[in-house]
């Protein structure tokens, strides 16, 4: 692609995407050029059409916007995220997994994290260079420092907290959702979750402990409070605090028995 693909790279640096959605928009732009075997400058809206219809057999009659629909996020309760925490024998994943709803944490975000990153003295982590390339700091809980010191003395690591196997490389996030979805069968955890779900968990446990909607928005590092808000149609209390009809109803089986 050349000089286009140099134009591409440096568009999607510019607004701020990740290193992974860059390499996926290069990926899927590369697939087009190998299907036509011409440039993308000499590509017509045609060619898109039929490049649409032979890759994922869609109406070529408009291009297709992305949906607007979303959906709830699966929550783990605390007795949930407590068992998956105890079947994790290895030090190593079970501080990954903690550090994760710890701190709310993507898996991008605690693969890399630096031993500098932890402030023992404030009690915070440092996030650098997040999702929008925002930096962001969270709380260190004291827990959570407690278990950062014990796995710390055992792998003594440099630079990356937690270091994969290539030597100077943090862990993949491969091997972080294997360590989650192995937790998560021995744990007898049904939900459909992953290791994502420790994040709305967090949100969604801090928002029932009463904390504001605007420092878990912070603490998440979304850019807009809609983003925060949908943790409060799954949050406990919501609920909690509205009754069914059926339970302000005169008691049925005194009902029943009147008719008997």
């Amino acid at each position: 692609m050349g000089e286009f693909r140099e134009r591409m790279e440096r568009d999607l640096q510019i607004r701020g995407f990740s290193s992974s959605t860059q390499q996926c928009y290069l990926a899927r732009m590369k697939a087009m050029v190998r299907f036509f075997m011409r440039s993308p400058d000499e590509l017509t809206l045609e060619d898109i059409h039929s490049y649409q219809l032979h890759d994922k057999g869609w109406d070529i009659q408009r291009i297709p916007y992305q949906k607007t629909g979303r959906k709830l996020p699966v929550v783990l309760s605390c007795e949930e995220v407590v068992k998956l925490f105890d079947v994790v024998e290895n030090l190593k994943h079970r501080t990954i997994l903690m550090t994760a709803y710890a701190a709310g944490l993507r898996v991008s975000e605690v693969t890399h994290l630096r031993v500098g990153d932890i402030d023992s003295q404030r009690m915070m982590l440092r996030v650098e260079q997040s999702k929008g390339r925002q930096d962001r700091y969270v709380m260190l809980s004291h827990k959570l420092l407690t278990v950062l010191r014990e796995y710390w003395r055992t792998y003594r690591t440099e630079h990356w907290l937690f270091d994969g196997q290539i030597p100077q490389q943090p862990l993949t996030r491969s091997t972080v959702h294997k360590v989650f979805q192995k937790a998560k069968l021995k744990a007898g955890i049904i939900k459909n979750v992953s290791v994502h779900s420790l994040r709305h968990a967090f949100a969604t446990h801090l928002l029932e402990s009463g904390v504001n909607i605007r420092k878990i928005q912070l603490l998440l590092g979304h850019r807009s409070l809609q983003s925060t808000q949908i943790y409060t149609h799954v949050a406990r209390d919501y609920l909690d605090d509205t009754p069914s009809p059926l339970d302000i109803l005169p008691d049925l089986s005194s009902v029943t028995s009147a008719k008997s």
